[in-house]
Formats: C-alpha cells, structure tokens, sequence
C-alpha cells in the first residue's frame, strides 16, 4: 500500500519540499529516481557510481531547503544540479577531465525493450540509429538526449548543459544533419519518431 502524501500539482510538492517535509522528499524521489538514474548512466557505466550521485543531491536538497528558489520546473532543475553532481565525481575520478565545456564521454544506447516489440524494419532502423548516434560528439548526444528523452526546452537544455541557446541549437541542428547525412534514405519523420524511442 503506498502512503506516499498526495499533492494536487508540482507546486504543492516543491512547496513542501522547501519546508522540509520528509514525505515530500520522498514523493519527489519517487517522481525522479528513474529519469535521473537513466540520465546518470550516460555519464557512468557503474550504477552505484550513479546512486551516489543520487544520494549527494537529495542530501544536499534536504539540507538546503530553505534557501531552494520558490519556483521551479522541477525536472529541469533536478537535471542541472544532478549534472553537476555528475560533473565533480568525474572530476574526483578522471583528473584530466576538463572544466572548459569541451567534449566529454556521454553514453547512448537504444532502449532494447522497443527493439523487442518492433517489427522488423523499425529493429533495423532502431539498430542502424543507435550506430549512427554512437558517432556524434558527447555534446550533441547529450542535447538530443535531454532534448527528447527528458523533454526539455532548448532554453532548457542550455541552462542545464551551461551553454548559450544558440549553442544548443547549433549542436542539435548539427547532431541532425550528422544523422541524416548517415540514414539518408530515412524520411525525417520516420527519423524523428525512431529518435523519441531511441534512448
């Protein structure tokens, strides 16, 4: 039986998270767990790597809750601060990691449970997706990725990522005609449907 509190909306929770409420805390870890935890796998093949990760943030959020802004996307801002959090543990484990935004290791594979229950031209294309997307720098994989699996905002994604829009757009916009140049023989709506099932 759940007895998790019930909020009617996001505000409601973020409310009571910045008044500290333990229950709220774990509503929120509930809602986010999962797209967190898939996101930090992009950054590291060890999932306890990720989960302590996880842990820091939601630590660092109770033991802060007084000073978090009033209003949030939630999403959006557990993204950031997470991938900050994801940030210095590289930076603890890899010391020649760079601070200077430059490409960086970001992993992305196709979701296999799609592969499962597509037919066989979209396993095909799923299989030939997933080996065009392996070739993008980090950067671009990393805006598709936040782009589409998180359903962020390019005003979004550039704050999460700490780069400009237009840089953000750039990198999709490129990320884009890298893919098509590799699939030219698949219609961009086909391509962009494959892309949403795709992480």
């Amino acid at each position: 039986m759940n007895n998790l509190p019930q909020f009617k909306d996001e505000n409601e929770l973020w409310a009571a998270v910045r008044e500290g409420q333990a229950g709220a805390f774990k509503v929120l870890y509930e809602d986010y767990a999962d797209v967190l935890f898939r996101y930090g796998m992009r950054y590291f093949s060890e999932a306890e790597t990720v989960k302590d990760c996880m842990h820091d943030l939601f630590v660092d959020l109770h033991h802060y809750h007084r000073n978090l802004s009033p209003a949030v996307n939630i999403r959006f801002y557990l993204l950031g601060a997470f991938r900050r959090k994801l940030h210095e543990t590289r930076k603890k484990t890899v010391p020649l990691y760079p601070d200077d935004g430059a490409d960086t290791t970001f992993m992305i594979e196709y979701d296999k449970e799609h592969h499962i229950i597509a037919d066989e031209q979209q396993k095909e294309m799923l299989g030939r997706l997933s080996a065009a997307l392996q070739l993008l720098p980090a950067r671009q994989k990393e805006v598709l990725y936040l782009r589409y699996n998180c359903e962020l905002s390019y005003e979004d994604v550039a704050e999460v990522m700490k780069i400009s829009i237009p840089t953000c757009r750039t990198l999709a916009y490129r990320a884009f005609q890298q893919l098509r140049e590799q699939l030219k023989h698949t219609p961009v709506y086909y391509l962009l449907i494959c892309l949403f099932n795709s992480f």
